[in-house]
């Protein structure tokens, strides 16, 4: 039916009793509107404007005397070092790097593990080979088996870590490696949920089977709530959310002998709200890691730019600041620290120079 014939075209009188707006109410409507629409968005910008403006602030000041390398830093690496794309020559040219820096661990990747925790040992073949050329040409720098996979959420495929078996295969595989001639072993399963029982219980089996053969165990771990249970708010919105909580990473850090903190990919846009994120992030770990468990800040040794690594905010100076300033307020003195560089194969001259003037220096 056409609107004309029912009253309702825009050329229509209103209908009786309702009165016709005049110029002064529409005018003050749209007076309304433009303000509306001006002040909802500054409500929602401020709390970003003052969460950025306490990280900037958290980045000012000096860091405290000494709070530098303990010689107990890491380097993760690709797969080219086991895999057989890599070369004697290679090792001397890792060797020519990582001398005289505080590197004492090597995380060389070494999976990915199945989604039912079993390892194929042809993922790894030259292993052995790459393990007796590091005791060779860079003695006591140990080398462990970089092991993780994704794992499986309501949409996608994983590993389902609540299953028994798919744990104690996770064991086995770690066991094969140890047999290997790997001096430990590094976990990276992602994204973990926070609290997560099925973990820990993981890491106790994986610590008992270490602490067998005199190994190490070391955990790639999620960044903590910057905000009190900021993981909890996410997680309604989000399957898995970035964040653990304070007291997770804890439960995580005491069962380990490492725990690397990947303190990059933050969605920071400023080199100095990076900074001060890392310094923050650095503290809050600080807090609730045992004295005798390594804790080890993750340096972006890598260039990305999107939405959550902002390679001009990200950069190696501003984290190795940040890891500086974090150690400086909260446990200076703190022996077994250090830093985790992540990753050997995409780190630029640039890279190496600012962990070398910055923190090993």
């Amino acid at each position: 039916m056409d609107r004309t014939e029912t009253g309702d075209s825009e050329n229509s009188p209103p209908p009786q009793g309702e009165p016709t707006p005049g110029p002064k109410s529409r005018t003050r409507r749209r007076r309304w509107l433009r303000r509306t629409a001006i002040a909802v968005p500054l409500l929602l910008l401020l709390p970003v404007l003052a969460v950025l403006t306490a990280l900037r602030i958290n980045y000012t000041g000096d860091p405290a005397d000494g709070t530098r390398t303990r010689d107990r830093d890491a380097l993760w690496l690709g797969h080219a070092w086991v895999d057989g794309r890599k070369k004697d020559a290679d090792v001397d040219a890792l060797a020519r790097r990582v001398k005289d820096t505080g590197i004492r661990d090597l995380y060389v990747h070494s999976g990915p593990l199945e989604h039912d925790g079993t390892l194929p040992k042809s993922v790894y073949p030259r292993a052995r080979w790459f393990i007796d050329a590091v005791h060779e040409k860079i003695p006591g720098v140990r080398v462990q088996a970089f092991l993780g996979d994704v794992l499986a959420s309501e949409n996608s495929e994983g590993m389902l870590l609540n299953d028994p078996d798919t744990r104690a295969a996770v064991v086995r595989s770690a066991r094969q490696v140890l047999d290997t001639g790997y001096e430990g072993i590094h976990i990276d399963l992602e994204p973990m949920p926070s609290g997560d029982r099925d973990f820990l219980t993981l890491l106790d089996a994986l610590r008992r089977e270490t602490r067998s053969r005199d190994a190490q165990l070391s955990v790639a771990a999620h960044q903590i709530d910057p905000l009190p249970n900021l993981h909890t708010v996410f997680g309604l919105f989000t399957e898995h959310p970035k964040w653990w909580s304070q007291e997770f990473f804890g439960q995580v850090a005491r069962r380990v002998d490492q725990i690397a903190l990947m303190s990059y990919d933050t969605a920071q846009p400023l080199e100095g709200t990076y900074g001060g994120f890392v310094a923050q992030q650095t503290s809050l770990a600080l807090e609730v890691t045992p004295p005798s468990t390594d804790l080890l800040m993750g340096l972006p040794f890598y260039y990305e730019s999107n939405f959550t690594h902002w390679g001009h905010a990200e950069t190696v100076p501003a984290a190795v600041r940040g890891v500086r300033l974090g150690l400086s307020r909260t446990d200076a003195d703190r022996a077994n620290f250090g830093v985790a560089l992540y990753i050997d194969f995409a780190a630029t001259e640039a890279d190496w120079r600012a962990y070398k003037e910055d923190w090993v220096r």
